[in-house]
Order: C-alpha cells, then structure tokens, then sequence
C-alpha cells in the first residue's frame, strides 16, 4: 500500500458545507474541476471516480489526490445498484477506496448496503483524518420520517462519522420530512446529510442549513448534475446566499407550477441582503397550495408569493385578506403574522397599473392631475387572478373595462363582478369601437417555451395605442413585438414585477423601505 500522505488542511466549519460534485471523464478535467469548484467558493469536491474513462487507481488515484490540493475532497466510487457508474465486485472498489484514504481523502463515502463489509476489509485500516460517510439513497420516494430515524441510527451503528441519507421527492411535501430528520439529530449531534433530489426536493439542497445538515451537494454548472434538482455552487453561493442562512433565518419564496423561470429569488435575497434582513427567498414547486400551506406551517415560513395556478385558491387559505385583496377575489402575495395567521394581499394591480401608467405618462401628453386610464376603453385578455387584479385597477382609475377571454362564460362573470363588459375572443379580433384603446394581456399565452404563440393577431392590434403582456419570459414576447411594429406604446411584465416584487418586499420585510435601485437592476439586468 502507498504511504499515507498529509492531507489538505480541513475547512472549519461554518456552518452547512458546500461540496461541488464533479462527473468529468478524463483525470485533467476532473483536476481542473477540482480547482474550478475552489474558485467558485466550493468548501470541498466529490471526486466520483466512476464517471472516468478507463479509470485505474493505482496510476489515476496519485495524480487526483496530490497535494498541495486546493479543496478536501469526498471519495465515491458509487455502484450501478446505487445510481452510479460502477459495475464490477465489491473488493476491488474497496481496494480504490481505502488507497484513497491512505493517499490523503478528507472523506469516502460507502453505500450502507455494504458498509459492514467495508468495514471488514478496512479491518481498522482507515486513518484518523479521514472520515467516512456511509450513504442511502432513495430513487424513487421519501420515507417516512420514523423510518428515515430509524435508518439514521443504523448507518450510526456501522460506524459512521458521518450519515448520509438521499431520498426523492414527489411532492414538495416530502421536503418536510427530512427537516425533521435534520432537526432531530442537530438536537442529538449526530453529523447527518440529508437531502431531497429531484425538482421538486430542489429547496432541501439550500435549507439544510437552517436545520444543521452537515453539507450540501451542488454542480458545477448547468447540464453537470450528479443527482436530479441539484443547484450549482454558484447559485447556492450567490443567488442564495447559503452562507447567511442559519436556524433563525425567515423562508419566504414563490408557489407555483412552474416556478423555475420567476426571477423573484435573485431579486428577493439580493434585497433581504442589502438591508441585512435575515430572510431567504426560495422557489416552491407545488401543485396543492392547501397541502403546502399545512405542511410547512412553522413562523419561520414567513411568506409567500402566488403564482398561476394558485391566486384564487390562495383566498380560501388565508385567515384574513387585505380589503383590495377581498374585492379582488385573488391574491399573489401571503404573510404570515406573529400569531401564524396567514393575510392575503394582492400586489398584482399596483404593479400592472403603475406600469402602465408611467408607460402613458413618458410617451404620449397627458392631465397631471388624473390618471391616464380615467374614461380610456381598457380591455383584458384573461379571466383569471392576474386578469381580476389588472381589471379591478383599471377600474378604479377610471377605466371602462372590457374582459375577453376564451371561456365566454368566465369573461362574463368577471366582467359583471366589476361593472364592465365581457367579448369572445373572436369577437375581440374585430373590436375597434374607438382609436387609442389599452389591451392587457393576464394570460401565459407567449410564455417560454411556446413563444410563438400570442393572445391576438397582428391585424387586431393596429386598434390599440397601449399594448401590456404580463409574460415575462421572454422580456419581448410575441404580441409586443408585433404591436410595437403597429406603433403602439409597449409595456413588458418585466416593468410590472419590477413594481410589485417592491411592494411584496415591504410586506415580507414588516414594513423595511424597498432598495428601488437595486431591486430595478437586479431583474432588468438579470433578465436581458
């Protein structure tokens, strides 16, 4: 065996490590990686040796683990029965392993399955500055939280430093059981990763901190991903700060289907950061807000942004509702009082209007001392909790409100709620009872990936002075490209998140000033 080498002095911990986890193929590569991942502030590397051509320890191991090494590293050499690349018998994966260790590895990890095996083979071998982690994952669901205790305190009997436990989420739901594993051993000081793969476990991977996971796993970029709904070192580092999350740290985010594309997350934390508020904002994926909304029910899961499909459900879940809010009949926006009841507030309207508003103000002449929309025929395109909002707030300014949509029945239903009136959207192609109209589109027509599609035809939109998509993404969707080339003044959603992640901050924070500057610059140079 080769002599045992000096290992790379070990991070002192602060709290949740960050280990990036590195599948290149080839020794040169996965070195580069190694010292990349350094760079990018990584607190350690996964080297996974399965994932290398033609990988030979005695020659390939040297090279990897020579020092002076920029980032301890993790050792795996993970089975195909364990979701690796690994197909042959166990000894000669243990003979890499424990060659690893005696070259300096600060950790290797080793399945559970086999760990007393290992044990065996190490039959004490195993030097003091390494320490090993024995690891269980779960493809396919999440236990149960006395199941995953229970399994807790079998990985700890094998002798273990350290537990590892990697499920998999069908539900955002599930994310909650393993806090509870977490918290429960912080509370017996046992050292434990726990996370929750897959889109929908996405938040496991950056709230482990608050609840004591022992480190957490992360790519080293987009398309590198070692596990499903992995985060990438920079996004944990940067985009959520996870170095300043800790036990006391507030859990705002957006809930929706889909959340992967909002930009509330960069602008929220950089915000919570700037005033040194103690609050991260995080995307929850869920299809069943109730659900969530029961599930993660602690003060600590202080607020949240609603997003489609959830704006009217989203009434019915709260104790009390702002009166905009109740006359509105959807909400976007939920905080959670001292007391655990949850307000309902809706932010959508003042971001739509004001948007419009400033738009009308810089392009066309205008009375200073009444809104541009008073007696302008608005129409909305929608009927949902984006369309009730847009539609109340044109109203209340004076508007004479006109709601299309493709359920004729919906438009009118809304149309009647707030005094206006209600058009198919065939009828709408046609309409043009006077110049200078405003549209509002309230649906997620032109939406990526379907960014070809658009709400009305071009042809339609000659009818219009004032065009409004509350799609995002893209910035310039397909209706206001088309309605710019009929000359009409264009407003992009992005000018209306821009207003109403403000507002959400103000609320989320107890009433904290918005920093407008940056949260301004935060999504326009984010989302060019």
């Amino acid at each position: 065996m080769a002599n045992a080498a000096t290992p790379a002095p070990a991070v002192a911990r602060r709290g949740t490590l960050v280990c990036a986890s590195l599948t290149a193929r080839s020794l040169q590569e996965m070195a580069a990686e190694v010292a990349a991942a350094a760079a990018l502030g990584a607190d350690a590397a996964e080297l996974q040796l399965g994932c290398l051509d033609g990988f030979e320890p005695r020659r390939d191991l040297p090279v990897l683990l020579a020092q002076p090494r920029p980032l301890p590293v993790i050792v795996t050499y993970r089975p195909k029965w364990e979701g690796g690349q690994y197909e042959g018998e166990d000894e000669p994966r243990f003979e890499a392993l424990l060659l690893a260790m005696e070259l300096g590895a600060e950790y290797v990890d080793i399945e559970f399955k086999v760990a007393d095996k290992f044990l065996h083979f190490l039959s004490g071998r195993k030097p003091e500055t390494c320490k090993l982690i024995v690891s269980f994952h779960n493809y396919e669901y999440t236990p149960s939280v006395n199941e995953l205790l229970s399994l807790v305190d079998q990985i700890q009997a094998t002798g273990a430093d350290i537990v590892k436990i990697a499920t998999s989420a069908t539900e955002i739901d599930d994310v909650s059981i393993m806090f509870q594993v977490l918290d429960h051993c912080k509370a017996k000081k046992v050292q434990v990763i726990g996370l929750v793969m897959k889109e929908r476990g996405f938040i496991s991977q950056i709230l482990c901190a608050k609840y004591g996971g022992y480190l957490t796993f992360a790519s080293l970029e987009k398309g590198k991903e070692s596990a499903p709904g992995q985060p990438t070192v920079a996004e944990l580092i940067n985009k959520y700060k996870i170095r300043q999350i800790g036990p006391d740290t507030k859990v705002f985010g957006i809930i929706g289907n889909p959340v992967s594309h909002s930009k509330s997350p960069i602008v929220q934390n950089q915000a919570f950061r700037s005033v040194g508020f103690d609050g991260v904002f995080l995307p929850f994926l869920s299809d069943d807000l109730v659900k969530f909304l029961n599930t993660f029910s602690s003060p600590d899961y202080a607020g949240f942004s609603c997003t489609m499909p959830h704006k009217e459900t989203a009434v019915r879940c709260c104790d009390d509702l702002d009166p905009i809010a109740r006359d509105i009949g959807a909400i976007n926006t939920i905080v959670r009082r001292p007391d655990g009841k949850l307000v309902g507030y809706n932010t959508d309207y003042v971001g739509c209007i004001a948007a419009i508003e400033d738009a009308i103000r810089a392009s066309q002449p205008t009375n200073p001392t009444a809104s541009p929309l008073a007696r302008r025929l608005f129409v909305v395109i929608g009927a949902g909790g984006a369309a009730k909002a847009i539609a109340y707030g044109a109203k209340e300014k004076g508007a004479r409100v006109v709601i299309a949509n493709r359920t004729f029945a919906r438009a009118e239903e809304l149309a009647n709620i707030i005094g206006g009136s209600a058009l198919t959207m065939a009828e709408l192609e046609n309409y043009q009872p006077e110049e200078g109209m405003i549209l509002a589109n309230a649906t997620s027509v032109g939406m990526y990936p379907n960014v070809d599609e658009t709400s009305l035809s071009k042809k339609a939109l000659r009818n219009y002075s004032v065009v409004f998509d509350a799609v995002f993404v893209p910035r310039e969707t397909r209706l206001l490209r088309e309605a710019a080339e009929c000359g009409a003044t264009v407003v992009d959603g992005l000018e209306m998140l821009v207003r109403l992640v403000m507002v959400q901050f103000e609320l989320f924070t107890g009433g904290m000033p918005a920093p407008q500057k940056l949260m301004r610059e935060a999504i326009l140079t984010r989302t060019q």
